[in-house]
């Protein structure tokens, strides 16, 4: 019997993915959750086998919560279930740990076959992903002296900061600023990165290989 944990902050989604788990022979929902940190609870009390994980959440995302599974001593192996559909959040589930990719327009019998796969071990994507994850990793390497140059200093160690999963009040703590200061510089970051919200942008500063510690 396959444990299968399922996170995802939208409730129909993740009560609708689970009842509809549930009903496949082999596998057993042990547990949901809405966010990463809820995730990360869910696991250490039920340790499943595998864990279909959203990317965009709120408190963690999924790619955090994927590295805090993937770096613990018994990890679940995870497949991302998500809408992300670029290349960024792709390569920062692979460098976190993800066993698979899967986007959220995929069929019931390719999310079964996604799980008694990554329940094997092996690794699973779709059909997109996959092409998109060779192009990536034969891609030539880009000579640059640090990513995202648009980005100032401050604006940099920020993302550096964001990426690794400390919040606002924390990081006006470790820069000796105002929490407004921060949110100020935030704001600043996912315009010159051209993302669009706080969870694309730890994506795209992972992907890049910041935080990757």
């Amino acid at each position: 019997m396959i444990r299968l944990l399922v996170v995802d902050d939208h409730p129909v989604v993740r009560d609708g993915l689970g009842a509809l788990m549930s009903t496949v022979e082999g596998i057993e929902v042990v547990a949901v959750a809405e966010d990463g940190l809820r995730a990360l609870v869910a696991a250490r009390e039920h340790t499943p086998d595998v864990v279909l994980m959203d990317i965009s959440m709120p408190n963690m995302d999924g790619i955090e919560a994927t590295r805090r599974l993937s770096a613990g001593s018994r990890p679940p192996n995870v497949v991302m279930l998500t809408m992300s559909d670029d290349d960024l959040s792709l390569l920062a589930a692979v460098r976190a740990g993800a066993r698979g990719y899967l986007l959220k327009n995929a069929g019931q019998d390719d999310v079964v076959a996604a799980v008694r796969a990554a329940a094997r071990g092996q690794a699973v994507f779709g059909t997109g992903a996959a092409e998109s994850l060779v192009k990536l990793l034969h891609a030539p390497p880009r000579v640059s002296p640090r990513p995202f140059p648009a980005l100032t200093g401050r604006e940099y160690e920020i993302l550096e900061l964001v990426a690794s999963g400390l919040g606002n009040q924390a990081i006006a703590a470790r820069l000796g600023v105002s929490p407004k200061t921060v949110a100020n510089a935030v704001s600043g970051v996912l315009v010159k990165l051209g993302v669009r919200d706080r969870a694309e942008a730890v994506a795209a500063a992972r992907a890049a290989g910041l935080a990757t510690g």
